[in-house]
């Protein structure tokens, strides 16, 4: 057993007292822990909720625990179709507050300064710790931040959503919710067998698990809820299911699943399988290393760490693995990235840098971080060209060897593309700003990849100033990225009639560029030195 240690840092309003618990007894499957007892961790990954019926198929044995004194065990023989039905069950409660910053933790000037700021708009804030730092094999992952809330006493989350749309209007600050469980949903299963005879009815949970080692086929798991792509799948996943009450008092089924195992059905989902063995090891690091970095921020009012949709991990268990992908993920088990004080690097990534990464505080605001520094994307020996900085019209029409251009996986239009909006078009988007009809726009402020963080709208109502990268993208409906260069087209009258924007890259282009790994990797260089060069000198290191 590896011997390590564990300090959950946790704010005093948070119901997150186990999200980084020491592994629980022996035998049992719990939810909101990350459990190292074998030496790989196990993370409890929602695979879908709501559910009123589930139904399971193991491709080997199927074993089923119930709670109880003692525990009772039901085995079923390969191929048998289970059911697990909802009787009863009544939903959490679930209390939250307006989080309207987030601050790096080492950044205490930065904390003073956002809270002055918030007070100097009318606004009463307090902060709050989120996040814990823990040890492994002589490794330090310290995912710790502060958090800005509006201070008022907690609420509903849907009463909150009319407070929410005035701060945008009146800050243009998007804002998300910081969500604590005051009482967790109940709920009541029974259990059928392949033969449709009811062989137990228990409360709380029940656990499915392989005697084999064999995976679980899940039939009919949602996914893509809220997108157009949304519908339902059958997938097969390693490790073993639990089912337990969601937030509403319905199915929640979560899959506790080896950290190894879930990177197989994760990272075909980030990148080509088909790509360079390098670039799919380099992934498969990063990815490990942005898990390992979640833990305990995500999903705070609900009974898992992650969830299977884009803003956690992209995963389909092993209906998702490639055999490459396999192979990259095996062939750098437990490694992750380190910075020079050994602490893990915030291992993020986007598909595209269009020539040149960002600074981290530029797109997300805080301190800046030394492993996440902008640079160009140049390949090795070949000529750098003009920066960004120096001019980003000059920088865009500059034909140069980026990574990311020359990979064979390279996509001109995300590299290099442009979006024509009308008049009308940006004045509805900008509708709720209340500046009435735009006349001006004007990036203010630009990061060192030419980045627009300060975007100023002048309209015939007013002006305002909308901050953030993401913001930016967001209000013209998702640029594929903020290094634009912004023109328009007037009438006779000098009243715009169309608005063009001409940039490149697709994504924030913080960290790893992922066409530029492959590039990187077709060029010959290896995961370890495509790792160094996105995350600024950082080394690989194996952890467990």
């Amino acid at each position: 057993m590896r011997i390590f240690a564990l300090f959950a840092v946790l704010g005093s309003s948070l119901a997150l007292a186990d999200d980084l618990d020491l592994p629980p007894p022996p035998g049992e499957l719990t939810t909101k822990r990350v459990d190292f007892r074998e030496g790989s961790p196990l993370i409890p990954v929602r695979l879908m909720e709501g559910s009123a019926e589930v139904t399971l198929v193991g491709r080997g044995r199927l074993r089923f625990r119930l709670p109880g004194s003692p525990e009772k065990q039901l085995e079923g023989p390969a191929g048998m179709a289970w059911k697990v039905r909802r009787v009863k069950g009544t939903p959490a409660k679930i209390v939250a507050r307006i989080q309207i910053a987030e601050v790096p933790f080492n950044d205490k000037a930065g904390l003073a300064t956002a809270q002055d700021e918030w007070i100097a708009r009318g606004l009463k804030v307090k902060s709050q710790v989120l996040g814990g730092v823990y040890g492994i094999a002589g490794k330090v992952i310290d995912n710790r931040r502060y958090v800005l809330v509006v201070d008022q006493p907690p609420a509903p989350p849907e009463s909150l959503a009319d407070q929410q749309a005035k701060i945008l209007q009146d800050f243009s600050v998007r804002t998300s919710l910081l969500e604590d469980v005051k009482s967790r949903g109940t709920i009541t299963l029974e259990l059928e067998d392949g033969n449709g005879n009811v062989v137990a009815t228990v409360d709380e949970k029940v656990v499915a698990e392989s005697p084999d080692g064999a995976p679980i086929e899940v039939k009919r798991v949602e996914y893509g809820v809220g997108y157009d792509f949304h519908n339902f799948e059958d997938r097969a996943f390693r490790g073993g299911i639990l089912l337990t009450a969601d937030r509403a008092g319905k199915i929640a089924v979560i899959n506790q699943v080896d950290l190894e195992d879930l990177l197989k059905g994760l990272v075909p989902s980030e990148i080509f399988a088909k790509a360079h063995l390098e670039a799919l090891k380099a992934q498969a690091v990063t990815a490990r290393g942005e898990v390992l970095a979640k833990i305990g921020l995500k999903h705070l009012a609900d009974p898992y760490l992650l969830c299977t949709e884009q803003h956690c991990a992209v995963y389909r268990g092993v209906s998702g693995e490639v055999p490459s992908t396999n192979a990259a993920v095996d062939a750098t088990r437990g490694e992750a990235s380190f910075d020079k004080h050994d602490r893990l690097v915030d291992s993020v990534y986007s598909a595209v840098c269009g020539g040149y990464s960002e600074n981290n505080d530029v797109v997300w605001g805080g301190v800046p971080n030394e492993s996440l520094r902008g640079r160009p994307d140049v390949l090795p020996g070949k000529p750098q060209g003009p920066s960004p900085s120096a001019g980003l019209s000059k920088f865009l029409s500059t034909d140069l060897v980026h990574a990311c251009k020359v990979s064979s996986f390279a996509n001109l239009s995300k590299y290099r593309w442009e979006k024509k909006f009308s008049a009308k078009e940006v004045d509805e988007k900008v509708k709720s700003l209340g500046v009435g009809k735009v006349m001006a726009m004007n990036v203010t402020e630009r990061g060192v990849s030419g980045r627009a963080r300060l975007l100023q709208i002048s309209g015939e109502d007013g002006a305002t100033t909308i901050r953030g990268e993401l913001t930016i993208r967001r209000t013209f409906g998702m640029l594929n990225s903020a290094m634009f260069e912004l023109k328009t087209e007037r009438d006779a009258k000098g009243r715009p009639t169309t608005w063009i924007f001409s940039g490149g890259g697709w994504g924030h282009g913080v960290g790893m560029c992922q066409t530029g790994a492959i590039g990187r990797a077709e060029a010959g260089q290896s995961y370890r030195q495509i790792l160094e060069h996105y995350f600024n000198g950082a080394q690989v290191a194996r952890i467990y």
